[in-house]
């Protein structure tokens, strides 16, 4: 068998059979992309263990956590994917969080160490503040279910 990569797009077919007179099969860019996502999988599953491991030596716990937080992000991303146009406004609320992070350094060099539960509750309110503001300021853009729509193809 030859291996190599398509050049033709063949639309939802992963390897393709090759009829150039030699028996052989060929890469499509869509088998590509999927092998590239679940090496992306790997690589997160395994950079998490660390922390899970500060956690629990409980390797059943370990196994679990990593196996439901892959699962859990990839629901996330497609339920995400689906309303992204729904959120204009979320990427300045990250941004406010993110300067209220880095202030926070500085803060604690001057006033000592903010609660933990004011941190969390600043944190959660600008987040919840930009979901329901691009929310408001979206609610007459019609709800598309269309895959083409979401991804702008």
């Amino acid at each position: 068998m030859t291996g190599g990569s398509d050049s033709s797009c063949r639309p939802g077919q992963f390897p393709t059979a090759v009829d150039s007179g030699t028996v052989g099969w060929h890469a499509t860019p869509l088998l590509l992309a999927l092998v590239m996502v679940e090496l992306v999988d790997i690589v997160f599953a395994v950079d998490s263990v660390p922390a899970i491991l500060a956690i629990t030596t409980d390797t059943y716990i370990v196994y679990a956590s990593n196996i439901f937080a892959v699962l859990g992000l990839r629901a996330l991303y497609f339920a995400l994917a689906a309303s992204v146009h729904r959120f204009r406004y979320l990427k300045y609320a990250l941004a406010l969080v993110l300067i209220f992070i880095g202030s926070k350094i500085f803060v604690n060099q001057l006033y000592g160490k903010i609660d933990p539960v004011v941190s969390l509750s600043v944190t959660l309110g600008l987040l919840a503040g930009g979901i329901l503001f691009s929310m408001w300021r979206t609610r007459r853009i019609p709800v598309t279910n269309s895959h083409a729509d979401v991804h702008g193809v």
